[in-house]
């Protein structure tokens, strides 16, 4: 399936006739089939592409496949850092699907979820599909759908996958007042030499503004070839920067896991809590440079608890990859080597 539809990147292709744009834009249709973004079999419309991220969310192990649709004739914006500028009639889809076993994870795959991040005239808004007999219907109020798959160590787990409620969604697309889209940034789109989305981009005029050289790149975050640091850097950036920066849902926090903040403190290395209670583990510090276990961070990684976990929405399963990920890397920083703990940031 992904090779597929990584076939299909042909970014100057015509939109299919079968794609509504007017009602994209003015309706939230009860159903997906009633937008045309895809044919019965689930194809992609021509001129619906399909784009890839060099570190995608973890959301339960989840296989997602995502499309960009632009209006004909219309361009994104080349942006450093966050998003690229969409145009007005952009739609943004991620398509969900389990495998049954994880350990063939492109194989006998069961679609569970389509949404949409619809860029209307008066700002984007986000919708869920969920996939039923007849398919895939319109759920604002968000859902859990029961999931069976084989696991990495080859043993039965069953799962309520949660689709999110509007609202979930508003929480984690936060920017400001503002919805905006969250993967789809000019350094995940960076695959490097021969994978690079932007070049592609801009060679089929979907995309202006793009530099001659200097593009920021998000590392793969499960490529061991990269740098430890850039790999979970690249991680939390994604599962948790849309909420810890400074215009998310926990602005409040001071803890910045966006790819561009370069203060230790803000990224959590000796910072204390704003507000400590059972979410701190009872654990002085975010990351406690040496000493995972004793990091804030990586004990709400690892927890299942809700108003413990992070992220808070999106996942019911710890993700065991991830967190021996970021284990490492906090085991490997230096001790502040008598550097007084760095004090909360303000509110």
């Amino acid at each position: 399936m992904r090779r597929i539809w990584a076939a299909l990147l042909l970014l100057g292709a015509a939109p299919a006739p079968g794609v509504r744009s007017d009602l994209l834009m003015a309706t939230d249709a009860p159903k997906l089939a009633d937008y045309g973004l895809f044919d019965a079999a689930g194809r992609p419309a021509p001129g619906v592409q399909p784009y890839t991220l060099n570190t995608p969310l973890f959301s339960d192990h989840a296989e997602k496949f995502r499309f960009a649709w632009l209006p004909p004739g219309t361009r994104a914006e080349y942006r450093a850092s966050g998003a690229l500028a969409f145009p007005v009639g952009t739609v943004l889809v991620k398509r969900f699907a389990f495998p049954a076993d994880l350990r063939q994870p492109t194989k006998n795959l069961r679609a569970i979820e389509t949404r949409l991040l619809i860029h209307r005239p008066a700002g984007w808004v986000a919708l869920s599909y969920v996939e039923q007999d007849g398919g895939a219907v319109l759920k604002r109020a968000g859902v859990k759908v029961p999931v069976q798959f084989i696991n990495k160590a080859g043993r039965a787990q069953a799962i309520d996958y949660a689709v999110p409620n509007q609202n979930q969604c508003k929480t984690c697309h936060q920017d400001g007042e503002a919805i905006t889209p969250i993967g789809p940034t000019a350094g995940n789109l960076n695959g490097g030499h021969g994978t690079n989305q932007l070049m592609t981009w801009a060679a089929s005029g979907r995309l202006t503004g793009l530099p001659a050289a200097g593009w920021p790149r998000l590392a793969k975050w499960d490529d061991a070839a990269e740098p430890i640091d850039a790999r979970a850097r690249a991680y939390l950036a994604v599962n948790c920067g849309h909420c810890h920066s400074r215009g998310g849902f926990a602005s409040n926090s001071g803890l910045y896991l966006v790819p561009e903040e370069t203060m230790p403190a803000h990224l959590g290395v000796l910072k204390r809590p704003v507000a400590a209670g059972r979410g701190s583990g009872g654990h002085e510090f975010s990351i406690l440079p040496g000493q995972p276990e004793k990091s804030i961070l990586l004990h709400r990684m690892t927890a299942s608890e809700p108003g413990i976990m992070m992220p808070q929405f999106g996942r019911a399963l710890a993700h065991d990859e991830g967190v021996d990920l970021i284990r490492k890397w906090i085991a490997a920083m230096p001790g502040p080597a008598g550097a007084a703990p760095a004090a909360a940031a303000a509110p």
